[in-house]
């Protein structure tokens, strides 16, 4: 049953990246996805275009950092080891190089409140994490701090991080967060966004307990 299981996150782990691929939110071979296993975690391997990818290809670490004989994982797979350890209800994590989200962290401003669907990521914000290079201790660290309770988060000069309770959640918190830093990148091309106060948000939380499952 374990080695079922296993197969069909490999699988799952396969699909979520073609289906972020597809969908242009990472190309060639930036951007990587994780997820969790009965004993550590999948992660896409280092350096493979989706395309060049199968189920096999996926690498399993261990919490400890070790992984597959003869396979490399993700450059990034501290910040999806430090994740899923830190938080036990997130089972997915996305990391994509998104254009809008991107180009967003690329400035170094995260999202605020200026449209009620920024309650996805759970919280009044989406922060943007410091500066850190790409696949060292920092910039997962800087990615928790970004992260706190919420969903998402921005990564300063790299793109943009989002978890959920499987794989189907993240990606799709992942959609939604780019399609907000879309809307806002052109909102800032003409002025500065009304926000939506506190006590707004609150409401917003309200009414969404329970839709689209989203919670």
């Amino acid at each position: 049953m374990a080695i079922a299981r296993e197969m069909a996150r490999r699988e799952q782990l396969l699909a979520s990246s073609q289906q972020l691929a597809t969908l242009g939110l990472n190309k060639g071979t930036s951007g990587n996805l994780s997820v969790r296993t009965d004993s550590g975690f999948l992660v896409t391997p280092s350096g493979m275009p989706v395309e060049a990818m199968d189920a096999m290809s996926m690498v399993h670490m261990q919490f400890d950092g070790s992984c597959e004989a003869g396979k490399r994982p993700s450059s990034e797979w501290r910040f999806h080891r430090d994740i899923l350890q830190a938080k036990p209800d997130v089972n997915a994590v996305v990391h994509t190089h998104s254009t809008f989200a991107t180009t967003l962290a690329c400035l170094r401003k995260r999202i605020p409140a200026f449209h009620y669907m920024i309650a996805i990521a759970g919280g009044d914000s989406i922060e943007c994490a410091d500066y850190a290079l790409f696949g060292s201790q920092a910039l997962s660290d800087q990615a928790l701090l970004a992260l706190g309770e919420r969903k998402a988060c921005l990564l300063a000069n790299h793109g943009m991080i989002a978890v959920g309770r499987d794989l189907p959640h993240a990606v799709s918190v992942a959609l939604e967060v780019e399609n907000l830093a879309e809307q806002y990148a052109r909102a800032l091309q003409i002025g500065e966004p009304t926000l939506l106060s506190a006590s707004e948000m609150q409401a917003v939380y309200a009414q969404f307990k329970g839709y689209a499952n989203w919670d």
